[in-house]
């Protein structure tokens, strides 16, 4: 086992990872072509790349995900995959019949130097059907810049505006969520009488019912159609700075469609900015359903206040589930004392960077001073909490050996959880789903209570 004895983490600043906290390029491209429908990812690579990827997905969601693969061998290696991704067209079209072929490179194919965009366009393409792709080298950001890769591949390929008037209907970009949250997401738009297009959008493809027949291409996700027509929309929003907003500012600038960057709505704060943008930007009123909800999460927080107050809490994942889990739970009075995230792009220094910015603005305007890192690890994260213990650690699946070995209670959010199930079901956006969250932290901090309870009264207390 690695030793995270306490020393100074500044020894490490020009080492590599050990045990980083994020995955590659590629997995955020396959998931982000799940959501559109009847696509099939396909990965230019070797076929092992495309085995792990899906591996890794199907074991975070517990549903089969299906893609292809170039199957590079040590000649394609050598001359490029060229003639692999040409005969790859051909046979997915004819054998799988999707109607979207979604490409993402991996790093072989990177570092030979293959011109994607030249071999599609020199490949026989099916009649009626598309390829698109995007460029993924695992070697440069995280699985959140390959989602935000080809959700802009989605608008470089197929979005179109036809009309010089907009439709009153809004786009939204949701982001590497479950979904879960994407059927949260939708819901609340739908409740305020709003039409939409969200993309991509993998509830129904992900989370598909058991009907006892194999269905290759599910019935969720957005189609082609609505993929054209999101440069009609009014507006678009962006939920997430670094999964959404290069997708959004691409249709703005082609399009001359309005952005609206917002936090993942996780929290009462950030659910409130997303409806009051919606009802500014359509004059819609908010339901008084929605308004009910959102009332009773303020009770819910005013009763469980002092069950949170002033509790230590590190938080690490994705960078924009770990900012909307920061602001909520600086709602509930924890204090965040550790927070990181593996992706990189968001230093202080850095002129298109704002995670660690957006972080320490939070947590000065809450009187805190905590460690804030982006491009972490898990091994600085462990460190951190050696030489400075909390009462919680939130996070993805391998938070756990750090809370095993701290003794730490642990609440698994994010991506990905391959040892427990349901979670993407389950949404941790919105209204619901801080009532859904509270309920996790209430159950981690007071289970581990009550195992260190000696006096049998403890519940009447609490």
């Amino acid at each position: 086992m690695l030793d995270c004895t306490p020393k100074d983490i500044t020894e490490r600043k020009s080492g590599g990872i050990i045990n980083p906290a994020k995955t590659c390029q590629p997995i955020g491209a396959m998931y982000a072509a799940l959501g559109i429908h009847k696509c099939l990812p396909h990965s230019h690579g070797s076929q092992g790349c495309c085995s792990y990827h899906r591996m890794h997905l199907t074991r975070h969601f517990r549903d089969p995900v299906m893609a292809s693969t170039s199957c590079f061998t040590e000649g394609s290696s050598v001359f490029g995959g060229g003639a692999n991704l040409k005969a790859s067209i051909q046979n997915v079209f004819h054998i799988y019949k999707p109607d979207v072929m979604a490409i993402h490179t991996t790093c072989l194919t990177e570092t030979i130097g293959d011109d994607v965009s030249s071999i599609i366009k020199t490949a026989e393409v099916a009649e009626g059907k598309l390829v698109i792709h995007a460029n993924t080298p695992s070697y440069v950001g995280s699985h959140i810049t390959g989602f935000s890769n080809m959700t802009k591949a989605m608008v470089s390929y197929l979005a179109e505006s036809t009309s010089p008037e907009k439709k009153e209907q809004a786009n939204i970009i949701p982001g590497f969520v479950n979904p879960g949250d994407m059927r949260e997401i939708k819901r609340l738009v739908e409740s305020m009488g709003i039409e939409y297009i969200m993309f991509p959008d993998t509830s129904g493809v992900v989370d598909s019912p058991m009907t006892g027949e194999f269905e290759m291409y599910p019935e969720g996700g957005t189609t082609v159609e609505q993929l054209k027509d999101t440069g009609n929309s009014q507006i678009t929003l962006a939920l997430g700075r670094f999964a959404s907003s290069d997708p959004a500012d691409l249709l703005n600038k082609e399009y001359k469609v309005p952005v609206a960057t917002l936090k993942t709505p996780i929290g009462i704060k950030a659910t409130d900015a997303l409806l009051m943008t919606l009802r500014n930007s359509f004059a819609r009123e908010i339901p008084k359903e929605i308004e009910i909800e959102r009332g009773q999460l303020v009770d819910i927080m005013t009763d469980t206040h002092f069950h949170f107050h002033g509790k230590t809490v590190a938080i690490f994942g994705d960078p924009d589930i770990v900012t909307g889990l920061t602001e909520f739970v600086l709602s509930l009075g924890m204090v965040p004392l550790h927070v990181l995230t593996g992706t990189p792009g968001g230093s202080s220094n850095s002129a298109a960077g704002s995670f660690e910015d957006d972080i320490n603005s939070m947590l000065k305007g809450a009187g805190i001073e905590a460690n804030v890192k982006s491009a972490g690890d898990l091994f600085t994260l462990h460190q951190w909490i050696k030489n400075q213990p909390v009462d919680l650690l939130i996070g993805n699946t391998y938070g756990k050996y750090i809370a095993r070995a701290e003794d730490v209670p642990f609440m698994r959010v994010g991506f990905p959880i391959l040892d427990r199930s349901v979670h993407s079901y389950l949404p941790i956006v919105g209204y619901h789903g801080a009532m859904r969250l509270i309920e996790m932290i209430s159950n981690a901090l007071l289970d581990r209570a009550d195992r260190d309870a000696k006096d049998e009264d403890f519940e009447l207390v609490m």
